[in-house]
C-alpha cells in the first residue's frame, strides 16, 4: 500500500489522498473525474468497478442523541444535541475500484452541487457502472452526464423524491392501494400520522 500511496501523491497531490482504517481515498473535482478514472485504470490498473454509490452529507456530524447516555439505556428522551454541520457540500458519489492483478484497493470520492447534482457517467471506463448509476439517480437523485439510460430501477413508475436523500420522510409522499372499483392500483396522499420511534429499555 506504501507503494500505492507515493505514486498516487506524485500523480495527484497529498492534498486529496487520506489514508484511515487501512484504506485510501482519493477526492477528486466531480470536473476530473474521468480524467482521474482513466489514469486509475490505465496507469494504476484498477480495471474493475466494484461498487458506486450517493451520499448525502444533509446532517453530517448532528445527532438526536445524547453521546455518553449508555448508562441510562434508550429510555431518555429525543433531544437534538445541536451539533452544527461539519460538512460544506452535501452530496458526493463514490467510487469503489479494484486492481485484479495488483490485489489493491482505492476509494475515490467526488463531491457534486447541491443544486445540479450532476457528474458525468463512468460507463465507458467500467460497464459496471451502469446499475450502479441508475441507482444513485433513482435513490439520491444525482444526475450521470453521457449515461445512455438513466431512469430509475428501484422505485415506482411516477415516483416523486429521491428515498435516500435525508430530507426525504420516512412515511413517504404517497401510498398505494389497489381498488376494485377502477380496478387498478390508485395513488394517495400519506394517511397515517409521522411517528419518530424511539427504542426504549425498561428497568426494574
Amino acid at each position: 500500500m506504501e507503494d500505492l500511496k507515493e505514486q498516487l501523491i506524485e500523480e495527484f497531490g497529498e492534498n486529496c489522498l487520506v489514508e484511515a482504517l487501512g484504506e485510501l481515498t482519493l477526492t477528486v473535482n466531480s470536473d476530473d473525474i474521468i480524467k482521474t478514472c482513466l489514469k486509475l485504470r490505465d496507469f494504476f490498473f484498477f480495471d474493475t468497478l466494484i461498487d458506486l454509490c450517493g451520499v448525502d452529507y444533509l446532517t453530517y456530524g448532528q445527532s438526536d442523541w445524547d453521546a455518553n447516555a449508555s448508562s441510562s439505556g434508550f429510555g431518555r428522551a429525543r433531544e437534538t444535541q445541536g451539533n452544527e454541520d461539519r460538512h460544506e457540500q452535501r452530496f458526493a458519489v463514490v467510487y469503489h475500484l479494484l486492481s485484479v492483478s495488483k490485489n489493491q484497493r482505492i476509494r475515490v470520492k467526488s463531491y457534486v452541487d447541491e443544486a445540479e447534482p450532476i457528474i458525468e457517467s463512468v460507463t465507458d471506463i467500467w460497464a459496471s457502472a451502469d446499475w450502479y448509476e441508475r441507482e444513485a439517480f433513482d435513490l439520491m437523485g444525482i444526475l450521470f452526464e453521457n449515461h445512455n439510460d438513466l431512469r430509475r430501477i428501484l422505485t415506482d413508475y411516477g415516483f416523486v423524491g429521491h428515498p435516500l436523500r435525508k430530507d426525504f420522510p420516512l412515511i413517504g409522499e404517497v401510498e398505494m392501494r389497489y381498488d376494485e372499483d377502477l380496478g387498478r392500483v390508485v395513488y394517495e396522499p400519506v394517511s397515517i400520522e409521522p411517528n419518530v420511534l424511539v427504542p426504549r429499555v425498561i428497568r426494574k
